[in-house]
């Protein structure tokens, strides 16, 4: 049975009815509260009473990060600040920080949210779990902090990094559950084998891991490493943080809280919606916010959308897991690549890890890809004949699949920088 019933398992029709409520009233707050908002409303000639279905949403302007960067900080916020009760923020490694204010009611909500995303992982009030985001202005920790508050479990806040204590505090607490992104998630399970301890003897059973995408691939080796059930989470800054979609027990797609947040799928390049299924770019539309909602914000996020009946008896709409980010497609002498993609075909090579970073450079007119992954021990040690055979095997594998050529370097094992969070898998050297 899902967290609340009421919402995760509500007729469509008395969803769309209740969506379209709480869009006309989104509008009009916004108009009447943010400048931007009522600028790009009038330039477009559009009111709230103009929305007469959901489908009446492509009357309305897209929203993009830039938009909430030359807006910074609080340029976009509804509410007078008295009434802000807590600022998030991302990191601004690639310019000023996305901020994200929150009303009480917004806290309320997103802590709803995430109650739903845990009660669908199989968390429960008797669960001790150890949380390992960033605790901080990152939203990953103190929103998955509230949900497994509120649904009652015993909360250990190690927040990210000092990986031994993790695995100590793991071990001696007896945790049940684990957060953190996925990556760390490997770095956890592979410290834990270097000091022997068997990580999948201790009571640890399930992880709910995001922040970052990751394939199936990287799903299994968790799972088979740890012992545990893996499930994602996702969410972003820009709509209050993680909660927007989840994956139940079923993980066959992630339900999207629809009673918050209303999903489009958009082609990036012509901005048109795709067809039911196809993938595109995410676009989201907060719906109950209340200091910074968002029309028709842009995520970037590639992924597709579906209404399928699920085991878990939720009705709410299933997102398939993100493949990769538009503005983080790679395009390699014309061809369209992720590096989702390039994970997914490491998996199918046996003698390495899956630890790698893609450095993409040009020579002369063209590009070229370099392919640092790490081999696994007995590889590296078997010498150059073995390790100039996986090289070789690599590289025909991504050609024949992706199209490409890339130089595969086999690199030492454990000699690529392990994430504390999120892991860093682009390197481009291409100038701009």
């Amino acid at each position: 049975m899902p967290w609340n019933e009421q919402f995760e398992c509500m007729p469509l029709a008395d969803l769309r009815s209740f969506q379209l409520a709480r869009l006309k009233e989104t509008i009009a707050w916004v108009y009447e509260r943010v400048p931007f908002y009522r600028n790009k409303l009038d330039e477009m000639g559009v009111k709230a009473d103009d929305i007469k279905s959901l489908e009446d949403i492509v009357k309305l302007p897209f929203t993009v990060k830039n938009d909430l960067r030359d807006n910074y900080p609080f340029g976009l916020c509804a509410v007078p600040m008295k009434e802000v009760v807590r600022v998030h923020a991302s990191s601004g490694t690639t310019g000023k920080p996305i901020t994200g204010p929150y009303t009480a009611e917004d806290v309320d909500q997103w802590t709803e949210c995430v109650a739903r995303v845990l009660w669908a992982a199989g968390i429960r009030d008797e669960d001790i779990v150890q949380n390992s985001y960033g605790i901080g202005l990152f939203t990953g920790g103190l929103g998955l902090h509230q949900g497994a508050t509120r649904i009652g479990c015993t909360v250990v806040p190690t927040s990210s990094g000092m990986t031994e204590r993790q695995i100590l505090l793991m071990k001696d607490f007896g945790t049940t559950a684990l957060f953190c992104t996925p990556s760390y998630a490997l770095t956890i399970a592979e410290r834990a084998e270097e000091l022997g301890t068997p990580i999948r003897d201790l009571p640890l059973r399930v992880g709910v891991f995001g922040a970052e995408p990751w394939t199936n691939a990287m799903r299994n080796e968790i799972e088979e490493r740890m012992g545990i059930s893996a499930v994602d989470i996702y969410g972003l800054t820009e709509l209050g943080g993680p909660g927007m979609a989840y994956e139940c027990q079923a993980k066959d797609g992630l339900h999207i809280n629809e009673d918050h947040f209303l999903a489009e799928i958009i082609n990036p390049v012509t901005l048109e919606p795709v067809a039911p299924g196809e993938r595109g770019e995410l676009v989201l539309t907060a719906l109950q916010r209340r200091a910074m909602p968002l029309l028709r914000y842009r995520t970037k996020d590639i992924t597709s959308l579906r209404r399928d009946k699920c085991s878990c008896g939720s009705t709410l709409i299933k997102m398939d897991r993100i493949t990769g980010r538009s503005d983080d497609m790679l395009i390699i002498n014309g061809v369209n690549v992720f590096p989702s993609q390039v994970e997914s075909l490491l998996k199918d090579i046996q003698e390495v890890e899956l630890q790698y970073q893609l450095v993409v450079g040009k020579k002369k007119h063209l590009d070229q890809v370099r392919l640092k992954v790490e081999a696994r021990q007995d590889v590296y040690d078997a010498g150059p004949q073995k390790l100039d055979e996986v090289r070789n095997k690599i590289g025909n594998h991504i050609k024949e699949m992706l199209g490409i050529s890339v130089n595969i370097e086999l690199a030492a094992p454990k000699s690529i920088t392990r994430s504390e969070g999120k892991a860093v898998r682009v390197i481009d050297e291409r100038p701009r």
